[in-house]
């Protein structure tokens, strides 16, 4: 498949006076968190909500900080979440990528809306129930 990658918007929620960044971020969603690296969360003066133990690609673990609420948008979507301090390249994981209903196209090595909801994000808020007959 090859690396993804899409340029987002991040922004200090809290802060609605502090200009946003485009970053350009690696798409992975074998990851679960929104991940930033130091640099970001300082010019987005992120505050530290949390330490978090995080087990990295290579399978060691890393305490980190946990910084947020971050504003993140891409397209028609925006979502609001907490992001790891990690590394020195953006990544957007599985959380954020479902919480604004975007979808990854493999061969065209892209990030897109959802073509199924191509103006509001759908999400599933609870499981299915089954029906015994």
């Amino acid at each position: 498949m090859g690396l993804v990658f899409a340029d987002v918007e991040l922004a200090n929620a809290r802060e609605d006076d502090l200009l946003p960044m485009t970053v350009h971020t690696l798409v992975d969603s074998g990851a679960l968190h929104l991940c930033i690296p130091q640099h970001v969360a300082t010019q987005l003066r992120l505050p530290v909500l949390d330490r978090r133990e995080v087990t990295v690609a290579n399978g060691e673990t890393q305490t980190v900080d946990y910084v947020g609420p971050v504003r993140v948008r891409f397209a028609n979507r925006q979502c609001l979440v907490g992001a790891l301090v990690l590394g020195d390249q953006a990544l957007l994981g599985a959380i954020p990528m479902e919480d604004m209903d975007l979808v990854i196209s493999p061969s065209r090595r892209t990030v897109a809306v959802n073509p199924n909801n191509p103006n509001i994000a759908a999400s599933l808020a609870m499981g299915f129930r089954t029906t015994h007959a």
